[in-house]
């Protein structure tokens, strides 16, 4: 018979191996050639069909990047402090002014400040006043600094053309620092901790979740014991406990790197048990006892043939990981033990906000730290979500 041959009128040509990569069943006179799809392509194109992971995702990059280029997009310098605007409000854009004939001309601007007595509470509150303009702009010159540490600069994304004026956008604090800049610095720090201490995380369960159910026995036996050990700690008194016992003499590096790993301590427990189970059920697969038949090594069983079949799923583990790190930074800085001053993060802006009466004058010191918390947690949950279900490509 031929390699090609028709049966019937409607029928189409009939493909046999010689005719090279398999071809579909033919629908309604037309071929379709089925290919090979990697699975990162079926977990990307899943994910991408997710609007609120992709939002989030979108949000999640947008923060990294305000804090890799924080000291370009902060207006001033974190630690600058005016103490002739203490507890200053925030002020809001504008975008005309009023000229004596009557007719509106664009100037882009903010309102300045008026000194107003309160009567009754015998202190002195600020008052945006209308008559006075202080003019922004973008690119303009400000306080020099080094961006990354490394590339001296002294423009700014946005501030006042003269840099004299005052301008606060999101309010001051007690000692008249731009809360605005130092929210954006903030950023750096609160959501590099997440990465690093999800790193070490991500290391200790992989490499121990590995071992435990590739190898089983007694070396499973021995790291299970201590997982339950880990877990059965109790995380906010360990925190404590390790954070109160970093020395006052450390810089504000070390102890940043001491809180990362203090954070990281209790991550790992829940990815490994995930990773051996996994191992548990992919180690007498067939594909892995046709490695071992090959002669594939141990380290390549793990390395090369499971944890790649894994790597989706760690992802989206990994991400969900995240937001526990940045909570637990926040709650430690907030409770004075974790990261202090110089040090600029989201729960070191919060602390600011420990007692009623600063949240009763100065409400915005409370208000956009926790925002920038809530935000950041919500779409690394989002996130995390879409890309677990996304890293299930064939779960329809």
């Amino acid at each position: 018979m031929s390699t090609h041959e028709t049966f019937g009128a409607h029928a189409g040509p009939l493909h046999t191996v010689a005719d090279g990569p398999s071809i579909s069943p033919l629908k309604q006179g037309k071929t379709v050639s089925t290919a090979a799809i990697g699975p990162w392509r079926l977990v990307a194109g899943k994910l991408i069909r997710q609007k609120v992971a992709m939002v989030a995702g979108a949000i999640i990059l947008f923060l990294y990047l305000v804090g890799l280029f924080a000291e370009f997009l902060a207006p001033a310098l974190p630690m600058t402090s005016r103490p002739q605007y203490t507890y200053a409000p925030p002020q809001g854009f504008s975008f005309f002014v009023e000229k004596p004939d009557g007719s509106s001309e664009f100037n882009f601007h903010v309102k300045g400040y008026k000194v107003e007595i309160d009567k009754v509470a015998l202190r002195r509150t600020f008052v945006v006043d209308d008559t006075k303009v202080v003019p922004i702009g973008f690119f303009v010159k400000g306080a020099a600094y080094d961006l990354w540490g490394l590339i001296p600069m002294n423009r700014h994304l946005i501030g006042p053309l003269n840099q004299n004026d005052p301008m606060y956008l999101l309010g001051a604090d007690r000692l008249g620092r731009d809360v605005f800049s130092r929210l954006v610095y903030g950023t750096r720090v609160s959501m590099s901790i997440g990465l690093v201490g999800v790193a070490m995380s991500l290391i200790l369960g992989v490499v121990l979740g590995s071992i435990s159910g590739f190898y089983g026995g007694w070396v499973d036996t021995l790291i299970q014991r201590v997982i339950e050990v880990v877990s059965a700690m109790p995380t906010i008194p360990l925190w404590l406990g390790l954070a109160a016992a970093i020395p006052l003499t450390w810089s504000p590096v070390n102890v940043y790197f001491v809180i990362t790993i203090i954070v990281s301590l209790l991550g790992w427990t829940s990815l490994a048990r995930e990773v051996r189970g996994r191992f548990l059920a992919l180690r007498s697969e067939d594909f892995v006892v046709a490695a071992r038949l090959d002669g594939s090594s141990e380290a390549r069983l793990i390395f090369r043939h499971i944890l790649p079949s894994l790597t989706s799923h760690i992802l989206a583990v990994v991400t969900l990981a995240v937001p526990t790190m940045i909570v637990a930074e926040t709650s430690l800085s907030f409770l004075g033990i974790g990261l202090k001053p110089p040090v600029v993060s989201w729960g070191v802006l919060l602390q600011d906000a420990q007692n009623i009466r600063t949240v009763a004058t100065a409400p915005w010191l409370l208000i956009w730290p926790s925002l920038a918390v809530v935000v950041a947690v919500l779409s690394f949950n989002f996130f995390g979500d879409g890309l677990r279900d996304a890293a299930d490509p064939y779960d329809n």
